[in-house]
């Protein structure tokens, strides 16, 4: 690596994931999520995890040849069919409030050539196996927290005119950049100031209370109810504890629940979506009485319908978020190809379950009352990027009002 500065900025990156980020606290249990490749900065969060006093750090390691070596020649059968050790290990996991760190950095198209069938097949097996631990996560019992650190094949992908080294160093410069990491500043600072930020948004938006949103730009236009007693988030969230963590990073977003009984309406993504493997380009939704009617894409098209039909909870929606387009990441003209960084550059809606924290006191209600209130619930949880500069988002009272929220991509 060739970045100048670059092992004290990951130290910063480590200390910050750390600290503020799933704020480790003594004789906790930690599990982190990585591919081989980054093995330099898992031992550099490792460290930074026990100077705050964890009782167990643990890594899942992950390896794209592998993976990919097992989709190709693996029979149907043990594609379908998870090892009995893998719900256990997630019950476990959920069981204990293990906090988890996830860190992206695969190939986004790194499975582009297999059998959409196939892909399909182990990617839905797998989320109902892991289904223990995703409830745990979406509901708030365990801090958790989703990063990204520069692979040299998503790298590529990015800066596909740089060589490979190079490539690689321009994408840790960006996520240093985004996550608010500089030689000289102090992130967590920053990271306070911007969460602080973020909540007068959100606070604004749970003042008014609205009955639904619309979105219109020239390719989207679409009614979505939001569900009773939503709830606005930014930045921040808490565990059942009470203790606060921050679940993104980078994060610019302000979002909150749907209801998945009332949305009407087509929409088009703006931004490539890498799911499963396979980069999905275009995606067009169309949407009647809060489902998914239509759905098309110009690369990715089966997969994406396979996503749809995953459950009956997949053809709707589970998030709506809002995020600027002045937004860092969104002016800074680059497509990740990763969701956790396109979709803080745009204004994005998510396909499957909804964060039962997004309507009031919903962490403490059963499934059946949520979804009374209009939540989502589904194996999955797929966010998609829709945002643009010309972009008009309006709140719709429950008495008829329209209420400017964003115009031209931008907080109104």
């Amino acid at each position: 690596m060739t970045l100048e500065h670059f092992d004290l900025l990951l130290d910063k990156y480590a200390h910050l994931v750390t600290s503020i980020g799933v704020n480790v606290r003594k004789g906790q249990s930690i599990l982190i999520y990585a591919e081989i490749e980054q093995a330099p900065f898992v031992h550099k969060l490792t460290d930074a995890a026990y100077e705050r006093g964890a009782a167990r750090v643990d890594v899942e390691w992950s390896d794209l040849h592998t993976k990919r070596a097992f989709l190709e020649n693996a029979p149907e059968e043990a594609l379908a069919t998870v090892p009995t050790w893998v719900p256990v290990r997630s019950q476990n996991i959920a069981d204990a409030n293990t906090t988890r760190i996830s860190i992206l950095s695969a190939d986004p198209d790194g499975y582009s050539h297999i059998d959409d069938n196939r892909i399909s097949t182990l990617e839905q097996a797998m989320q109902r196996a892991n289904s223990p631990v995703r409830q745990a996560t979406m509901n708030n019992d365990l801090d958790w927290i989703v990063i990204g650190a520069a692979g040299q094949a998503w790298a590529q992908k990015v800066f596909p005119d740089l060589e490979a080294p190079y490539a690689q160093d321009q994408l840790w410069a960006e996520i240093f950049k985004v996550s608010r990491i500089s030689v000289d500043n102090d992130p967590e600072a920053d990271w306070a100031a911007h969460v602080a930020k973020l909540k007068t948004k959100s606070q604004w938006l749970n003042q008014q209370n609205f009955k639904s949103l619309h979105f219109k730009s020239p390719i989207t236009d679409i009614n979505i109810g939001l569900a009773e007693n939503h709830f606005w988030e930014a930045a921040d969230s808490a565990d059942k504890s009470g203790h606060t963590f921050i679940a993104n990073m980078p994060t610019e977003e302000v979002f909150t629940s749907p209801d998945y009984r009332h949305i009407d309406g087509h929409v088009q993504s703006t931004k490539p979506l890498s799911y499963a493997g396979t980069l999905i380009k275009d995606i067009q939704l169309t949407f009647k009485d809060g489902h998914v009617t239509e759905a098309h894409a110009s690369t990715g098209e089966s997969i994406l319908k396979q996503l749809i039909a995953t459950d009956s909870g997949a053809s709707s929606l589970g998030e709506v978020s809002l995020v600027p387009d002045p937004s860092p990441i969104s002016q800074s003209g680059i497509t990740f190809y990763n969701t956790l960084f396109d979709e803080n550059a745009s204004d994005h809606l998510a396909l499957g379950a909804a964060y039962p924290s997004n309507i009031q006191g919903g962490t403490q209600m059963p499934l059946e009352e949520r979804q009374a209130h209009g939540q989502n619930e589904s194996l999955v949880h797929v966010d998609f990027m829709i945002g643009s500069a010309d972009m008009d988002v309006d709140g719709i009272t429950f008495d008829g009002k329209t209420v400017p929220v964003f115009r031209n991509g931008d907080w109104a």
